[in-house]
């Protein structure tokens, strides 16, 4: 049975209309209320399971944030109100609508309610996000979590696959049987060797350097010093540079709806790994890429696009001279899968698992153990809702590594930390209040 949510609105100059939003899975509490807008007219709602029903005045247990009544199909953005009191079984928080969405120009309707009856207390949620269109199946709650996704599109069948994903398929399964010898060629030097190149590769290649250098401009480097970190980031098996970047761009750009390249509203392993396997994924959402012109333009990064695998083989050429198979087992595969999984939590985890400190409208969260393993990049929320800053753990517990790390020389410890980022905290300080959940 589908549930239809009508607003009227009178703006200004305009006729009285009435939107017709159908509302998935959302049981509304009873009572009639009056609404009150912040910027346009809305005299009241009201609810209906057929459309051609008399319409049965109700209370609603959520704010109606915006209807988005010119899409097809029609969509709503709701989330609970502050210091709400209702019956939480007969609400049914999910969260599946793009969210890009709430960025868009779009002819809308702001809605504000209070609720005064009732018998328990929740605090604010972040927004909640619902697919205003899809009935019944289709649809499943992540465990232990708010978050509901669809059914998520076919990876591994059901289409065809080329080259470029047998061969990315491959190399990830590959690594993972690799890890199947550690037990058997542990040594303290070929662990040493793994962490080493774990923080030269995930620390200064992902995280510093691919991640919120290149993605997000965070803080400038010099040119060799920018390179060089930027190398780091290839021996992690992860991509070029171009494409690691464009990917996540991406991702912020589009985040958790269905142009998100790993958006987890289609399922938690598909944000995790599965979309890899489609290297065509980021091409069929978003187009062909064109939101890495910076680098681009740039001969070095160019050169490791074409010579990407290359330079892999070369560090597993020189471990295997320098300690023969175990260092090839610990230095190339447990390496390697422990930084793969560290990074891809980041895109699942901390999409479904922890706190959202910030109203910023997606499923971003604060994961605190993804961001001790993950060398503070699990602090999401705070990443999301300020995606220019280079330091993600804003609390003076929120461990972030990657912030403190000691391998930045002295003499640019100031330029980036007082200049860059005291200005991205400022921005902080300044919008703390209104973007607080």
């Amino acid at each position: 049975m589908k549930h239809f949510l009508y607003a009227f609105s009178q703006t200004a100059g305009a006729r009285e209309h009435r939107i017709k939003v159908p509302i998935h899975r959302i049981e509304i509490l009873k009572n009639i209320n009056k609404l009150r807008s912040f910027d346009k007219s809305v005299d009241e709602i009201s609810y209906t399971n057929k459309p051609s029903q008399p319409y049965r005045h109700c209370h609603v247990g959520f704010f109606i944030d915006y209807v988005f009544d010119d899409l097809e199909p029609p969509m709503a953005l709701i989330a609970p109100p502050p210091a709400a009191k209702f019956f939480p079984k007969l609400i049914h928080r999910s969260k599946s609508v793009p969210s890009h969405l709430y960025t868009e120009q779009r002819r809308v309707i702001q809605t504000k309610t209070s609720i005064k009856t009732a018998h328990h207390h929740l605090k604010r949620h972040a927004l909640r996000i619902v697919n205003a269109a899809v009935e019944g199946g289709g649809q499943a709650r992540i465990l232990l979590s708010d978050v509901v996704v669809k059914r998520p599109k076919e990876v591994y069948r059901g289409r065809k696959w080329n080259a470029m994903d047998l061969t990315t398929a491959g190399v990830v399964v590959a690594m993972h049987l690799l890890c199947g010898f550690a037990p058997f060629t542990f040594s303290w030097g070929a662990l040493s060797v793994a962490v080493a190149l774990y923080v030269v590769t995930g620390l200064l290649g992902i995280t510093l350097s691919f991640h919120r250098n290149l993605s997000h401009r965070s803080f400038k480097l010099p040119k060799w010093l920018e390179y060089t970190f930027a190398y780091c980031g290839v021996h992690a098996l992860q991509g070029n540079p171009i494409d690691w970047v464009s990917t996540h761009r991406y991702h912020h750009q589009y985040c958790d709806s269905e142009k998100d390249p790993h958006s987890p509203i289609e399922g938690f392993w598909f944000s995790h790994m599965s979309w890899l396997f489609d290297t065509d994924n980021v091409t069929k959402r978003c187009g062909e890429p064109n939101n890495v012109g910076d680098l681009e333009k740039q001969p070095f990064y160019r050169f490791l696009r074409r010579t990407y695998v290359v330079h892999p083989v070369a560090l597993a050429l020189v471990l295997y001279a320098l300690g023969g198979f175990p260092f090839i087992v610990w230095g190339m595969g447990v390496r390697i899968v422990w930084v793969y999984h560290i990074t891809w939590l980041v895109n699942s985890a901390c999409h479904v698992w922890g706190q959202q400190a910030w109203n910023t409208g997606d499923l971003s969260r604060n994961n605190w153990w993804v961001g001790i393993l993950a060398f503070g990049e699990g602090w999401h929320n705070n990443h999301h809702a300020f995606e220019y800053s280079a330091k993600h753990g804003l609390e003076w517990w929120q461990i972030d590594m990657t912030w403190l790390q000691p391998f930045v020389p002295p003499l640019l410890l100031q330029r980036i930390a007082e200049v860059v980022c005291r200005l991205h905290e400022f921005s902080f300080r300044k919008n703390k209040q209104h973007l607080r959940v």
